[in-house]
């Protein structure tokens, strides 16, 4: 049964039922991609997993991958050597320390990527003209506000 929730409350659900909304549409695209090009549901998340550390500026070994994908270490080699054997990934020696080894998201995959995905991130970007740099800000705000609640477990 179904709590009573204040108006405040009400919205929010409403917001939370967009959301899920988006992230639906936002998998079925992944899936697509996905499904287009041979890969697993594992080797896309992989590879935006990848990107993700790349804008970041975190480097990507690939015990860092398997962590951020829940593999084991043998499942994680299997997904590197999938996604190198295509392509989509490079292993290189680290900069920083030239006994470890990073994986990077080649040119190639990110070509692949901008080619499927570049309707879609035009659209949105499209859709944020329309709002202010405050308003973008609070936004902003909201969805790393609701990124970690969604990260942690329930309230019991």
């Amino acid at each position: 049964m179904q709590p009573d929730f204040d108006e405040q409350d009400q919205r929010g659900l409403q917001l939370v039922h967009r959301l899920r909304a988006i992230s639906v549409e936002l998998e079925l695209s992944r899936a697509a991609f996905a499904r287009a090009h041979g890969l697993h549901d594992t080797d896309v998340r992989a590879l935006i997993h990848l990107l993700d550390a790349d804008r970041a500026g975190v480097p990507a070994t690939p015990g860092w991958l398997g962590a951020q994908l829940g593999l084991s270490s043998p499942s994680t080699t299997a997904l590197i050597d999938r996604l190198e054997s295509a392509g989509h990934v490079v292993r290189q020696r680290s900069s920083a320390d030239r006994r470890k080894v990073e994986i990077r998201v080649s040119d190639q995959a990110v070509a692949l990527g901008w080619e499927f995905f570049g309707p879609l991130l035009t659209g949105m970007l499209r859709a944020m003209r329309s709002f202010g740099a405050a308003e973008l800000d609070t936004v902003d705000r909201f969805l790393r506000e609701v990124t970690a609640a969604a990260g942690r477990p329930p309230a019991r």
